[in-house]
């Protein structure tokens, strides 16, 4: 049985979301994969986020990802018109 550790799991997600981001639409079989571009943005920072965490050792606290958190929602928050107007041009 393999074991899978916090840093495997990171580094097969995040080579996964690269991946998606990069072949953006795609069919697997019975899969079919189309993220659009915000969702392949998404996928990229996703995934570039995980190998970051493999990177750095997964040695984050918890205060960091506090921190991280509430700035990515505050950022979010104060640019949603213009992401709307981006999303719909």
């Amino acid at each position: 049985m393999a074991n899978f550790t916090l840093s495997n799991i990171f580094l097969t997600l995040g080579i996964v979301f690269l991946v998606i981001s990069v072949l953006g639409q795609s069919k697997l079989g019975f899969i079919e994969i189309n993220p659009g571009c915000f969702g392949r943005v998404l996928a990229l920072v996703i995934g570039v986020a995980s190998l970051a965490f493999v990177l750095l050792g997964g040695n984050f606290s918890v205060e960091t990802i506090d921190l991280i958190r509430n700035y990515l929602a505050k950022a979010i928050q104060q640019n949603i018109p213009q992401i709307n107007e981006l999303l719909n041009s």
